[in-house]
């Protein structure tokens, strides 16, 4: 029996999605959690994944078309199989198209275009070509990081923002190096969907902040005999270690694994800790599910992936929906303390800065030690201080004894 393929919600924010390129045709097979499509959202390129197996018997949007969340996409079924009349999809159109056909049986459905349209020898995706016009850019001037050359979404956008990952083929003159002229650089979806929420955050979350030190000697140590074993894709890092830790910690406070609506809490039953990840443009956060129950090495090989895909574009929903509590580690920059704004809906967010050598004391004697500082931004109306002190304390006891981590 046919299945219909919806559009899927990424985040609670999320209200639709724009269908960038049909990766099957109609009338390819597919199996269940092949890539069915592209879909840009303000956060990310994302894979559609099918939810059932067997042939593609319809699209039910074109590529370029916005969907609004749980809107029919895709029909699979069976080779040969009729399909019942689709109702159109309301829908916002990035570009002027053509309306959509009556759809009924599946020999009757034209193909869509190629996600590669060119325009005097210039191969850019709808969505990129719609950005560019809007924005004066000359699509000549770039150099495209899709499929076979083809010009993204995001390598517009990186041209706006002046970053570096949009190549311009002009090269730059002299009085384009002298010229301090001042520059209005449109912000990208991305930082605008992030300036949002951020903002709903600190305008309706009362946030306090707690600090603590840790003393990180035992935990940089055993890092090295564990990195000792492993090839160099597989070594751990300092943040693989702070995140068992705190999926751990959370485990037994489960008021900071939380969130609240109205007058109830609501305590997650798994512990899905959140990793902020740097991308053109943003920031995004991966989800390690199940944090608690994983291995150093399992937590370690998920966050390479999924921000390996969060860095290219193409992650997959699973991969950003579902953080229970959020981390966000600066400890690279060699940052010695810092605070971040909790991620609605969740209750709670650790800044992790970094681990230093240090002159400290102990026993009256001074000496050089591994110290690391973070502190945990939590929603009052959901938790106090003295409980997410206790926390930290908590987080202390699997950081300065890791090998509680691994028992």
């Amino acid at each position: 029996m046919a299945e219909t393929i919806s559009m899927p919600k990424l985040g609670f924010d999320m209200a639709e999605g724009t269908l960038v390129r049909w990766v099957k045709q109609v009338g390819d097979n597919i199996n269940k959690g092949d890539v069915l499509a592209e879909i840009e959202t303000d956060k990310a390129t994302v894979e559609v994944e099918s939810s059932a197996s067997g042939v593609v018997l319809q699209h039910i949007v074109e590529q370029g078309t916005i969907v609004p969340v749980n809107a029919p996409i895709a029909v699979v079924g069976a080779a040969g199989e009729k399909i019942s009349e689709q109702s159109a999809v309301v829908s916002k159109k990035v570009e002027d198209e053509k309306p959509l056909p009556s759809q009924g049986k599946v020999d009757s459905v034209p193909q869509p275009s190629s996600s590669s349209e060119t325009l005097s020898g210039i191969k850019a995706s709808p969505l990129a070509k719609k950005i560019a016009k809007d924005n004066n850019v000359n699509l000549a001037s770039l150099q495209g990081s899709g499929p076979n050359g083809r010009i993204v979404k995001k390598d517009v956008e990186s041209a706006l923002s002046g970053q570096p990952s949009a190549v311009s083929k002009q090269s730059v003159t002299q009085s384009q190096i002298t010229n301090y002229e001042d520059t209005v650089v449109p912000t990208t979806k991305l930082r605008q969907a992030i300036g949002r929420r951020l903002v709903e955050s600190k305008t309706t979350i009362p946030h306090f902040y707690v600090t603590h030190e840790y003393k990180m000697d035992a935990l940089m140590e055993m890092r090295k005999q564990i990195n000792a074993y492993l090839p160099d894709n597989e070594k751990v890092s300092v943040n693989d270690f702070i995140l068992k830790a705190t999926a751990l910690s959370l485990r037994q406070f489960p008021n900071l694994n939380a969130t609240i609506k109205g007058n109830e809490i609501t305590q997650y039953g798994d512990v899905n800790v959140g990793v902020a990840v740097t991308v053109p443009g943003g920031l995004m956060t991966v989800v390690v599910k199940n944090t608690d129950q994983k291995s150093l090495r399992q937590i370690s090989g998920e966050v390479k992936v999924m921000a390996g895909r969060a860095r290219e574009g193409k992650v997959k929903p699973d991969d950003v929906d579902g953080s229970t509590f959020s981390t966000s580690n600066l400890g690279m920059y060699d940052v010695e303390d810092f605070i971040a704004i909790i991620n609605p809906p969740e209750a709670a967010i650790l800044a992790i800065s970094s681990a230093r050598e240090v002159p400290v004391v102990e026993n009256g004697q001074i000496k050089a030690g591994w110290r690391m500082k973070a502190t945990i931004s939590v929603d009052h109306r959901v938790s106090d201080g003295a409980e997410a002190a206790q926390f930290m304390q908590k987080l202390a006891e699997f950081l300065e004894n890791p090998v509680r981590m691994l028992v």
